[in-house]
């Protein structure tokens, strides 16, 4: 008997095994379908979350969101059908298994466990009873120890009669335990689907139709523009190697000149120490009159550099390639950039000028940008074109002897080249307080000449007889040395440098000042006095297009045998032609003054003021109906 129970306890140990294994697996197909209810109720909720995100492209939206909400309907749908199959797999897969476990095993263990305990009872009551003396016996001990004897043995036999009742049963219910979870499963499968195509199968056939035609449509769109993105990266890569090598076209760059906004990598020059610095390269752009930087990885971009009246200038540093520096309006020195090619570079100067002199708050600041550099390709125009005019009849711009009495205008002489006429290099002078001309070294004792012709006696006073006084409105340009003065040409091609090195260097603001011609020299008068002697003045002109240009010659003996000519350039109020006009009479006068007949045949030509002055033109502020103060500010 305890042999054949041993085969049952065997038998009943493996199922109790088995059936452990299988409740986890259950178990498991009971959770996932758990969790499948939680994700189709978590994708409903994101497909309707698509129509509130914010995508920058936004092409074909509309039809999307339409058809994930028709698709967030049948997933709210087919998640009711889940939770009810999930409902089902626990009624009828799950917990039958668990309730033959721990009905069923749990009873058979329990059991077993009584059925050893009655058994080792029954052992120690029949070793008491075998103990019992032989010689004397105790007959009240030995009754008590038979009746000890029979209960264990009553006991026992109880207690495997249950046992082996249980384990009979158990071989019948194990098979109905197997079996009955597996039926509830597959019914509930199987009335999961049948739900699912009585709800979808008839009206979800054209929606899925509609669906796939637009997939296959996007495909396509799909496949050709990969098609036209592949044929344009074989064009793009099939570029000559120039494109890709920095600086390329350095000899002839295109560049635009009329930028209101720039952006791109710089390399900005940091100070690390007294005499150490260090180039960062950074992505710098223009937000209105502001230069900002923004370092890779940064959200936005910060602020470097107002640019509102700031100037911007090439400079040499670090023996490093297109350089230039950007100064405040104060004269303090901001920051020094590097940019990587000479288009770049040009450009970047450009831009930076247009936006400080805030042409971004104009109306139209693209056209106020084409106009003002047109102004400045006006100013770096060849001479030669300049010398085309000159087929023009201009009374006043040459320098006029007179002859027997006859006003006879000199030979233009022919156009030269513009080095013959300006050193290349001549450095140009924005400030008039400053000669132009070189001091004579101290150490050789001599006396500086002075280079606007004054001398002792008429800095002490103004002739007080002077026939011929005209005071016009004019603006300091420039001033540089020259190298010739036997032609106009070398004052429109001074013109020119001095006006785009002014271009270049962004100084666009003049002070208003009063230039005097008299009979016998040419006034400036600014906060000193400045004389030019019209002995001196050798050359005058005005410019062609530009007609309030006007420039003249001095020409200056410093020492015997050296000479120095300085160009000046200024600005009028009026037009050119007539400050040439006054120049030109005065000379006139000065040498009619050597001959008393030529003076008198002069001053009946002209009529005079009252007080015996030559009347040439009307006052300045009659002509330009306001009057300027002295002082006042004027840009260019």
């Amino acid at each position: 008997t305890r042999s054949l129970l041993s085969v049952f306890e065997e038998d009943a140990g493996t199922l109790t095994d088995y059936t452990n294994q299988l409740l986890q697996a259950m178990q498991r197909v009971y959770g996932a379908q758990n969790e499948m209810c939680l994700a189709t109720q978590q994708l409903s909720k994101q497909l309707l979350a698509y129509e509130k995100q914010h995508f920058a492209l936004g092409k074909g939206d509309e039809e999307v969101i339409s058809t994930l909400h028709y698709f967030s309907k049948v997933v709210d749908e087919l998640n009711i059908l889940h939770s009810e199959l999930a409902k089902q797999l626990a009624d009828t897969m799950v917990l039958p298994i668990i309730q033959f476990r721990e009905k069923d095993l749990t009873e058979v263990s329990t059991l077993k466990d009584l059925f050893g305990l009655a058994s080792n009872e029954h052992d120690v009551s029949m070793a008491k009873y075998s103990r019992l003396p032989k010689r004397k016996e105790n007959e009240k001990l030995k009754a008590e120890v038979a009746k000890e004897v029979a209960n264990a043995r009553r006991k026992q036999h109880l207690s495997s009669l249950q046992y082996y009742c249980a384990l009979n049963a158990l071989q019948y219910r194990k098979r109905v335990a197997m079996m009955e979870p597996m039926l509830g499963y597959t019914r509930g499968q199987i009335n999961f689907f049948k739900k699912g195509a009585e709800m979808f199968s008839k009206r979800m056939d054209s929606f899925l139709s509609s669906v796939s035609g637009m997939v296959q449509s996007i495909q396509g769109e799909l496949d050709a523009e990969a098609e036209k993105m592949r044929i344009s990266q074989q064009d793009l890569t099939a570029v000559n190697e120039s494109v890709y090598t920095p600086d390329s076209d350095v000899t002839s760059p295109a560049i635009n000149r009329n930028l209101i906004q720039k952006a791109g990598y710089l390399n900005l020059r940091n100070k690390t120490g007294l005499v150490t610095t260090t180039w960062e390269r950074l992505y710098f752009f223009t937000q209105g009159g502001n230069l900002m930087c923004q370092p890779r990885g940064a959200v936005a971009g910060g602020l470097i550099q107002d640019l509102d009246n700031c100037s911007v200038m090439a400079v040499d540093c670090e023996d490093r390639r297109y350089c230039f520096q950007i100064t405040t309006p104060t004269g303090k020195t901001g920051i020094t950039l590097q940019a990587e090619s000479k288009k770049e570079y040009e450009e970047w100067i450009c831009a930076i000028n247009n936006i400080s002199r805030q042409i971004y708050l104009t109306d139209n600041p693209e056209a106020a940008a084409i106009k003002l550099n047109q102004t400045a390709l006006q100013a770096v125009t060849p001479i030669t074109s300049l010398g085309k005019k000159q087929e023009v009849h201009q009374p006043s711009q040459n320098v006029k002897n007179i002859e027997n009495n006859k006003i006879i205008p000199t030979e233009s002489a022919s156009i030269q080249d513009s080095t013959q006429l300006i050193a290349p290099g001549t450095p140009i002078q924005f400030d008039i307080v400053l000669p132009a001309t070189e001091f004579l070294d101290q150490n050789r004792g001599g006396r500086r000449a002075n280079p606007f012709g004054e001398t002792e006696d008429s800095s002490k006073g103004e002739e007080e007889d002077s026939l011929l006084q005209q005071m016009f409105v004019v603006r300091f340009l420039g001033s540089m040395a020259v190298q010739t003065d036997d032609t106009s040409e070398v004052i429109y091609e001074a013109m020119r440098q001095v006006l785009a090195a002014r271009a270049i260097h962004n100084i666009f603001r003049m002070t208003e000042s009063h230039l005097m011609v008299t009979s016998k020299n040419l006034r400036y008068l600014k906060t000193l006095l400045t004389f030019f002697e019209l002995a001196t003045v050798t050359q005058f002109a005005a410019h062609q297009d530009n007609r309030r240009l006007i420039g003249f010659v001095v020409h200056l003996s410093e020492t015997p045998g050296e000479d120095s000519m300085s160009a000046y350039v200024f600005e009028s109020n009026t037009e050119g032609e007539k400050i040439c006009y006054a120049i030109s009479l005065g000379k006139e006068i000065l040498e009619a003054r050597k001959d008393p007949e030529a003076l008198a045949q002069l001053m009946k030509s002209v009529p005079f003021t009252n007080d015996g002055k030559f009347v040439l033109l009307n006052d300045q502020s009659e002509e330009d109906g306001t009057v300027h103060e002295e002082g006042e500010e004027s840009e260019a």
